[in-house]
């Protein structure tokens, strides 16, 4: 280590670190009530509604989620991306078609998507196969998001090696450029994707851990069951 080298940070000692994530709590505010029977006939209106009432609630990124997909072997993977909207079609949202995820949701076309807001101790868990949308759309999609969006998709092979910080930079520098020079320009790998729900559930937090767990499965005449399940 040279003298200009920065010290590394120490690691907490793990009965610390233990002692450290044990004292932390889980909603400490007040949680709304939620009573199933109220709940409309299809999963997507509760969603609305709930996403709504986070937003009221002041939950920060309430449209991040998280997406799981298998790799070639099925072996799990997830992330945390946006929702782009969410329709009677499913949950859309957006992605290189080359990156790790778009080559994996090309091998296995399933998915599953996880919301949680803890300002309500609210999560919503989604799962069914995956739609690519067309060129169109996935088009419109990017045009439709702010500069800084389409400078993200014009930099570089998403999920590939860098080779340095300084090579990201002038990737991204150059990505912005055109972005901005070049508003209507393509990104030919960028793609919209819906997963269309074969399950939705949603999860109702609370205090004296009585959670309600309301599941919607998804029938073959297109209609919806309703499932309550134990915590």
């Amino acid at each position: 280590m040279t003298d200009d080298t920065p010290a590394p940070h120490p690691s907490p000692a793990p009965r610390h670190f233990r002692d450290l994530l044990h004292a932390q709590r889980v909603w400490d505010a007040g949680l709304p009530s939620f009573d199933p029977a109220s709940a409309p006939a299809a999963p997507v209106p509760l969603f609305h509604a709930w996403f709504a009432e986070a937003v009221a609630a002041g939950q920060a990124e309430p449209h991040t989620m998280s997406l799981a997909t298998a790799d070639a072997e099925g072996l799990p993977d997830v992330r945390t991306l946006m929702l782009h909207d969410a329709d009677e079609r499913g949950w859309h949202f957006a992605t290189h078609s080359t990156s790790a995820k778009g080559r994996q949701l090309a091998a296995r076309r399933y998915a599953a998507l996880g919301f949680y807001w803890p300002a309500q101790g609210r999560q919503v868990r989604v799962r069914g196969p995956v739609v690519r949308c067309t060129p169109a759309e996935s088009h419109a999609d990017l045009h439709a998001r702010s500069t800084g969006a389409l400078a993200a998709a014009l930099t570089g092979a998403q999920s590939e090696v860098v080779g340095s910080v300084a090579e990201l930079h002038r990737a991204a520098d150059a990505a912005w450029d055109r972005a901005r020079a070049e508003p209507d320009t393509e990104a030919p790998t960028w793609a919209r994707y819906v997963v269309e729900p074969a399950e939705a559930e949603f999860f109702q937090g609370d205090a004296r851990r009585r959670h309600i767990r309301l599941r919607y499965r998804r029938q073959e005449d297109g209609g919806w069951a309703r499932e309550l399940l134990w915590p």
